[in-house]
């Protein structure tokens, strides 16, 4: 499923607003910065954010979520939920739009800088199948691959 390009949402329903408050949920439980729907096995553009303690923001929704612009760099440390217990030093956009839709179909826009631009990066890298890891050298993948194998036996 991770690997699998999520579909866009043509409808905002009753049953996909549900969804959005399960991963909102999943995502806090698991103490997440950011979760996309088919990390929880729904191959749908959906992602959640956590916003960094802004209450009246905090979290977000975001529906066939878009970047739209990308600014500066910036290598940080990742994980991913998918992948407990790795993290790796990954480069990404130090600033980042995104457009999509909120729960109630209306479209926004959200500016996010540093970590939540990271994690806008990663969400959205998600339903499009792509892993952090995918974007580590060869080496640093040969030793994911043998390292979190062994982890995993």
């Amino acid at each position: 499923m991770l690997r699998r390009v999520a579909g866009e949402v043509r409808e905002i329903n009753d049953e996909i607003r549900e969804l959005c408050t399960d991963m909102v949920e999943t995502m806090g439980a698991a103490h997440g910065v950011g979760l996309a729907a088919n990390q929880i096995g729904r191959a749908l553009r959906i992602i959640t954010l956590e916003m960094g303690g802004e209450k009246e923001k905090d979290p977000l929704v975001i529906i066939n979520p878009e970047i739209i612009v990308v600014e500066g760099e910036d290598a940080g440390e990742e994980g991913c939920l998918s992948i407990p217990g790795f993290y790796e030093i990954v480069k990404r956009g130090k600033k980042v739009v995104l457009k999509g839709k909120d729960v109630e179909g209306k479209e926004c826009t959200v500016e996010g800088n540093d970590l939540l631009a990271r994690a806008m990066q990663h969400e959205v890298d998600h339903l499009n199948g792509i892993l952090f890891i995918d974007h580590l050298s060869p080496i640093k993948k040969q030793l994911f691959k043998r390292e979190y194998g062994k982890e995993r036996k």
